[in-house]
């Protein structure tokens, strides 16, 4: 052979080679990337074309497929619809999975590990693929009540059962239908999300959970007594000052009550006195004597700063680092920086209630194959101890005395011993305060622990407060949960 023809060679060699190469990168390696990028038009026909599993409250279906044929040939529906959206999430062929759908997507598709045997079963007697089913923990009643009892205003609702972390209601509105983004009018879908994201409402998040984290106002006094009582420093019955207003040190400003009254004789008042009504000058001098670290280290130890999965994700709840002494005092009636969501508030009453012993907050209660046999249930978890027995039992009765002769009257369940506290936090803007109510009951045998804010004071406007607007709420949840 001469030498151009030994050159030719070669060069077809090294191009049979690359070709070769080519063909197995993308057969082997590239393989799983490319069936999942967005233009394989063929891996989402053979997605829908799989029945998905059903998401499952108390037995019924929130969530579930019907054959409908086409080139998608399973439709996802929503019977639970707008209640249960910010549960369940969406299933949508153009923007994905959120929520639930998003969380337990394997298990819902059929793909998930637990479900190996399920799948071989299928193929060995020629069954179409289908996926498992996930049950919530969701108590249908509370989450009823829930959604009932907040109406047309805007805010959220988390109710958990403190001994377990089951999660029994987790509502927010707006809320939408998830049924909307799940059609196979695909330009409907784009049009229907164009109009939830331009909404100012803000239906498509979770406030119960994530998003927009709020400013917890006196719903936090239950952490600045916690610190004060785990200190060592304080009891119940410790004394402190209760001016009409607290001179902020470093500044010229100060911090009144709500009422612009002092909290009692002489201007003092005791802790538990100081909860009861929610007395500000009180807890921002607490604050202050305590010091910002010590507020932002049993924040932690109720959860704040954690990153929490449900296993939907929760945002973070905030205390700021290095605050000086007037933001102490602040930060002490739950002002200032501090950041919240619902799920935080009630995940510290849960505590509380539950001898200060915090279990991890649960949403799925059980996951199922298609045979409807049980492929993993979920146990209860210890998440921390944020506060010794004595200190939960001292919170404990403070708190029954904000419901039976303070500002949280308006949660009296006949009856049942209920502990709570209000809360109205300022927003910072020209907008109405939200208002805040956190409880549970009963409160010497706890079921349920329940949080709930109502944005910028809901129907009483810049009128309202927490025990006025929103504990009747958090009255209607535990009432749902306790009937027998």
């Amino acid at each position: 052979m001469n030498s151009p023809l030994r050159r030719l060679a070669v060069v077809v060699g090294l191009l049979f080679a690359s070709l070769l190469l080519s063909t197995s990168w993308i057969q082997y390696v590239g393989a799983t990337s490319i069936a999942a990028g967005q233009g394989n038009v063929r891996e989402v026909y053979r997605e829908f074309g799989r029945e998905r599993g059903p998401i499952v409250v108390a037995g019924d279906p929130v969530a579930t497929s019907t054959e409908v044929g086409g080139d998608y040939q399973y439709l996802r529906e929503y019977p639970g619809g707008e209640l249960y959206a910010h549960a369940t999430g969406f299933y949508s062929i153009v923007y994905g999975t959120t929520a639930t759908e998003d969380a337990e997507n394997d298990v819902l598709a059929g793909t998930a590990d637990s479900l190996f045997y399920s799948r071989i079963g299928q193929v060995l007697t020629g069954q179409d693929p289908t996926g498992g089913s996930v049950e919530l923990t969701l108590d249908p009643a509370a989450q009823q009540a829930a959604w009932d009892a907040l109406g047309d205003q805007r805010g959220a609702v988390v109710a958990i059962e403190p001994s377990t972390g089951r999660i029994l209601a987790m509502v927010s509105k707006p809320s939408y239908d998830p049924a909307t983004l799940a059609s196979h009018d695909l330009g409907a879908v784009r049009e229907a999300w164009d109009s939830l994201n331009a909404d100012e409402g803000r239906p498509l998040e979770n406030r119960a959970i994530a998003g927009r984290t709020y400013p917890p106002g006196s719903v936090f006094k239950l952490v600045t007594a916690a610190a004060a009582l785990e200190s060592g420093d304080y009891t119940a019955e410790s004394e402190l000052p209760g001016p009409a207003a607290l001179d902020l040190p470093q500044t010229t400003a100060v911090l009144p009550n709500y009422d612009d009254r002092p909290c009692g004789p002489d201007d003092l008042t005791t802790l538990a006195d100081a909860l009861r009504i929610s007395c500000n000058s009180a807890f921002g001098q607490l604050g202050i004597d305590l010091g910002g670290d010590a507020l932002r280290a049993q924040a932690e130890r109720f959860g704040y700063e954690d990153d929490l999965s449900v296993p939907l994700t929760v945002t973070p709840s905030r205390v700021p680092e290095g605050l000086n002494a007037p933001q102490s005092a602040q930060a002490a009636v739950g002002q200032f920086d501090v950041r919240v969501t619902p799920m935080q508030v009630a995940m510290t009453s849960a505590a509380i209630a539950n001898d200060g012993v915090m279990m991890r907050p649960q949403l799925v209660r059980t996951v199922r194959g298609p045979d409807l046999q049980v492929v993993d249930q979920v146990e209860p978890e210890v998440l921390g101890d944020p506060v010794e027995p004595a200190t939960a039992e001292a919170l404990t009765a403070m708190m029954v005395a904000v419901v039976d002769d303070g500002t949280g009257s308006s949660a009296q369940i006949s009856g049942v011993q209920v502990a709570g506290k209000t809360g109205t936090a300022q927003t910072g803007n020209d907008e109405a305060p939200h208002a805040w109510f956190t409880s549970f009951a009963p409160a010497d045998d706890p079921q349920v622990a329940v949080a709930v804010v109502v944005e910028n004071g809901g129907s009483a406007g810049s009128e309202t407060s927490g025990g006025r607007v929103a504990a009747p709420v958090a009255r209607a949840v535990m009432e749902a949960v306790l009937e027998p």
